[in-house]
């Protein structure tokens, strides 16, 4: 490693989050450290150029503008690469309550790794922590500043995401209930993406991301199980009820509804309506049953 400016503490008079060491370096290339465990948690930025993070069977290909945490007692091993080396700026820090505030920002042995797009302002404070380099009063209580400074600018990329998933969730909600409100009208993919005001990309996307599925998938297996419905407990045409669930031409309903189904219309009506057939009449012998017994029960209490 060279070029590296380390500051170490200590001891902290805090004792729910304190700050135990932190720097910043340019690595050479194939610089590594590890596999080695640490007593505390510890956090890397990456400021320029790539590398890797290993920690058990999980191995990390990072780059510039994102960050790994390392936690306490694991045993991790990272190394920069070979033509694009990096460098990073690093926060080492302990306390009772460290771990809350690093599911704050959505940081735990489940997700070690972040993006942030605060480089500049990063690096300016790890710059302000180097400067306190005595063990004064005043220090101390600007480490402690600066450290959960460190948290509030990494706690602004988790908001924005956070706000990023939310307004997410809500085209998909609004989409959804645009077409439960109208599948029974000859909407395309284009009418709800005009709906939302958003491109169809856009909705694509939204979509894939959400369900796992396409706008137009949704919409199709939509109405497909409205059709099933109908087809069970009405007597409708197949015209009509294709009609009722979106599709002007019978034939194009009847090719969809048998690649989800992998039938047809027509037999799906007639498996499903004798299965409903099959069910009443067992209820009804269950029926006479219980009356019969019922009876009996009654014709023997007045014989007593």
């Amino acid at each position: 490693m060279e070029n590296a400016y380390v500051l170490e503490i200590s001891d902290s008079k805090f004792k729910d989050l304190f700050l135990c060491f932190c720097g910043y370096a340019q690595c050479e290339p194939l610089h590594s450290f590890g596999p080695a465990a640490r007593p505390n948690y510890l956090i890397h930025y990456i400021m320029d150029g790539k590398g890797i993070y290993q920690t058990g069977e999980h191995k990390f290909c990072l780059e510039a503008g994102e960050g790994f945490l390392i936690e306490p007692d694991v045993l991790t091993y990272y190394q920069a690469d070979k033509a694009q080396p990096w460098s990073y700026l690093w926060v080492g820090f302990s306390g009772r309550h460290a771990g809350e505030y690093l599911e704050d920002l959505g940081l735990n042995s489940r997700q070690l790794t972040f993006r942030s797009s605060q480089g500049k302002e990063l690096k300016h404070l790890i710059l302000q922590m180097m400067k306190c380099q005595d063990d004064s009063v005043t220090s101390q209580y600007r480490l402690q500043s600066l450290l959960y400074g460190f948290f509030e600018i990494l706690s602004r990329d988790v908001s924005a995401q956070e706000e990023m998933e939310s307004m997410e969730n809500f085209y998909v909600d609004r989409a959804i209930s645009y077409i439960r409100n109208h599948y029974s009208s000859d909407i395309k993919v284009t009418d709800i993406a005009n709906h939302l005001c958003v491109n169809r990309s856009y909705l694509y996307k939204l979509f894939k991301n959400s369900l796992q599925m396409s706008p137009q998938e949704f919409l199709t297996k939509f109405r497909i199980s409205r059709a099933k419905e109908l087809l069970s407990i009405t007597k409708l045409s197949i015209e009509n009820v294709a009609l009722s669930c979106g599709y002007q031409d019978a034939l194009v309903f009847s090719k969809a509804f048998k690649k989800n189904t992998g039938c047809v219309p027509t037999l799906y009506r007639k498996e499903h309506q004798n299965m409903i057939q099959k069910n009443l009449k067992e209820n009804q012998s269950l029926l006479e049953e219980l009356n019969a017994e019922q009876t009996f029960q009654k014709l023997h209490q007045k014989q007593r």
